[in-house]
C-alpha cells in the first residue's frame, strides 16, 4: 500500500550549504500570496480513496479532510489525511494532522507513520511549528527499542514557498479547482533526513475516465519531490472539477489510489460561510450543526412535571448543547485527534490499553511542555 512518506534516504542532520541555495521560485510564492479565502471555502470536504493492487485487490484506504480552524491565535486550514493498510501482509498507516495559513504557511504539522512486522514495528514521527522566529523541525524514529531523534530550525524566510504532507495535499486542491498549475511552479520541502529540497508541480492534461458506471473528466497534477538529481520520485494525481481526488498514485508503485465511485451530491455540497478582511489578514468562520458529545440514561423523575423546573432544565441543556459545540468549532483537532488514536488501538488491540495510551499521547506532552519553557522565556 501506497503510505503519504515522503522517502529519501537516513544519513546525519547537517545543514548543508547547499540546502541555503534552494529557494522556491517567484511564481510559486506570487501564487500562495494570491490565494483567496473563497477558493479555500471550496477546499472544504472529504476524499475517501481505496488503496488497489494491481489485481484489484484492495489493500487498505486513504482519506484527506479539510476545514476551517485557529491556531496560535490566527485562522488557518485544517487538513486531516490517513492511510491505512497491508504491505507484504504487515499492517501499516499514516497520519498527518496540519494547520496551513491562507497563503500555504504551515503554522504547525505533526506526521506519523508506522508498519507493524513479524519480529518488531517501526514509526516515524515528525513535527514542525513555529517558534522563536524559525521553522523548527522534529523527527523521532522508533525501531523496536531503538529511538533516534534529530531536530533542525531554519529561519522563516524558509516560510514562503515551504510545503509539507499537509500543505501539499491543499495546494493541488486550489490547483485542480482552477483546472490550472501555472508555468514554474517549484517550491521547497524536506526529505527524510530533514533537509531542504525541491518540490516541482505540472499539468498532465484533461482526460476522460471512468469511474464506476461513469465517464467523467479529470484533470491530472504531476508533483515531484527531488531528493537528488538521481533520485527523484514523482505522484500523478487526477481530481474532478469539483477538486474531489479521483487517483493517487506513486510512479514505480504496484499501487495505486482511488475513488470507487462519485461523491454524492451532499458531499459535493458547499458549506455556508462568512468571513471579515482585514487587509490580508482573513477571519473565517463556518457555521455547523452542534454536536452532542454524550448520551446519558434518562431517570425517571417526577420533574418532568414541573412547567418550570422541566423548562430550566432545557434551558440549561441548550446552553451546555451550544458550549460544547462552540468549543468543538474553536478545536476541530479534538475529533481528528481521538480518530486517530482508535484506529491505532483498534489495529494494535494491546492487552494494556492504559499503557498505550500513555505511550500514544506522551509526545504531545512533551511537545505541550516545550511550548511552556519557550513561552515562559519568552516573557
Amino acid at each position: 500500500m501506497e503510505n503519504l512518506s515522503r522517502g529519501g534516504h537516513s544519513a546525519g542532520l547537517e545543514d548543508p550549504q547547499h540546502t541555503k541555495d534552494l529557494r522556491a521560485s517567484k511564481e510559486a510564492v506570487a501564487f500562495a500570496d494570491s490565494i483567496d479565502p473563497t477558493d479555500l471555502q471550496r477546499c472544504v470536504f472529504t476524499d475517501n480513496l481505496v488503496s488497489l493492487s494491481k489485481s484489484g485487490r484492495d489493500l487498505g484506504k486513504f482519506s484527506v479532510s479539510v476545514e476551517f480552524a485557529c491556531r496560535a491565535q490566527r485562522p488557518c486550514m485544517l487538513v486531516h489525511a490517513q492511510s491505512q493498510g497491508v504491505i507484504v501482509n504487515s499492517q501499516c498507516g499514516t497520519t498527518v494532522t496540519a494547520y496551513i495559513t491562507c497563503d500555504l504557511e504551515v503554522l504547525e504539522e505533526d506526521y506519523y507513520e508506522y508498519i507493524k512486522l513479524e519480529d518488531r514495528s517501526l514509526e516515524n514521527r515528525c513535527h514542525i511549528v513555529q517558534r522563536d522566529g524559525n521553522i523548527c523541525i522534529t523527527k523521532v524514529t522508533t525501531e523496536g527499542l531503538d529511538v533516534t531523534r534529530q531536530s533542525v530550525s531554519y529561519p522563516m524566510s524558509f516560510a514562503k514557498g515551504f510545503i509539507t504532507e499537509g500543505s501539499n495535499l491543499l495546494l493541488m486542491r486550489l490547483f485542480a479547482l482552477k483546472k490550472k498549475v501555472p508555468e514554474n511552479m517549484t517550491f521547497i520541502s524536506t526529505d527524510q533526513t530533514l533537509h531542504i529540497i525541491s518540490a516541482t508541480f505540472g499539468e498532465l492534461g484533461v482526460e476522460q475516465q471512468e469511474i464506476g458506471e461513469e465517464c467523467v473528466e479529470v484533470f491530472g497534477i504531476r508533483k515531484t519531490l527531488h531528493f537528488s538529481e538521481d533520485n527523484p520520485q514523482t505522484w500523478h494525481c487526477s481530481f474532478l472539477s469539483d477538486g474531489h481526488m479521483v487517483t493517487r498514485v506513486q510512479l514505480g508503485s504496484p499501487t495505486v489510489m482511488k475513488i470507487l465511485q462519485l461523491p454524492s451530491r451532499q458531499e459535493r455540497g458547499t458549506h455556508k460561510l462568512s468571513f471579515i478582511c482585514h487587509d490580508t489578514n482573513c477571519l473565517l468562520v463556518i457555521f455547523i450543526p452542534y454536536v452532542i458529545v454524550g448520551e446519558f440514561e434518562r431517570m425517571s423523575l417526577s420533574w418532568e412535571e414541573d412547567m418550570q423546573m422541566r423548562s430550566k432544565f432545557m434551558d440549561r441543556k441548550e446552553e451546555l448543547k451550544a458550549d460544547h459545540a462552540s468549543y468543538l468549532r474553536r478545536h476541530p483537532e479534538i475529533p481528528a485527534l481521538i480518530s486517530d488514536f482508535l484506529q491505532f488501538l483498534l489495529l494494535r488491540k494491546p492487552g494494556d490499553v492504559f499503557h498505550f495510551a500513555r505511550e500514544y499521547f506522551l509526545p504531545f506532552a512533551s511537545q505541550h511542555r516545550q511550548r511552556e519553557i519557550s513561552e515562559a522565556a519568552d516573557s
